[in-house]
């Protein structure tokens, strides 16, 4: 069985752009049966970016998401290697660029060292 990583992103937009929460109940209730099934889970890392709005997506995680669907990370060796890896592009990426994916108030480093410690 497939697992799937949600970012932040995954929820923000689609609450505020595409899926809005009061519009695609559907696609709302897709995503609480595959958190439900295990298939589709996240990172407290992402918790804590949707939580810096207190907004409707964040009551409807709080009544939908059971507290085990966000992971916690522990800082591994994962994480040093993802934000050494993203240094090393700097012939590639723009600088704040790279400062922002290294950013530890964003949860995208996190999210690809979490992907590589739990490889499933």
């Amino acid at each position: 069985m497939a697992l799937y990583v949600a970012d932040a992103d995954f929820f923000i937009q689609a609450h505020r752009a595409t899926y809005p929460l009061d519009v695609a109940t559907s696609f709302w209730q897709k995503v609480k049966q595959f958190s439900q099934a295990g298939i589709l889970i996240s990172i407290d890392k992402v918790k804590d970016e949707i939580y810096k709005n207190d907004d409707t997506l964040k009551k409807w995680i709080d009544e939908n998401l059971a507290a085990a669907f966000f992971n916690h990370i522990v800082l591994s060796s994962n994480y040093k290697r993802v934000i050494q890896w993203a240094v090393s592009k700097s012939d590639y990426y723009f600088k704040k660029a790279i400062d922002e994916f290294s950013d530890s108030g964003i949860s995208d480093a996190f999210l690809v060292a979490f992907c590589l410690q739990n490889p499933s």
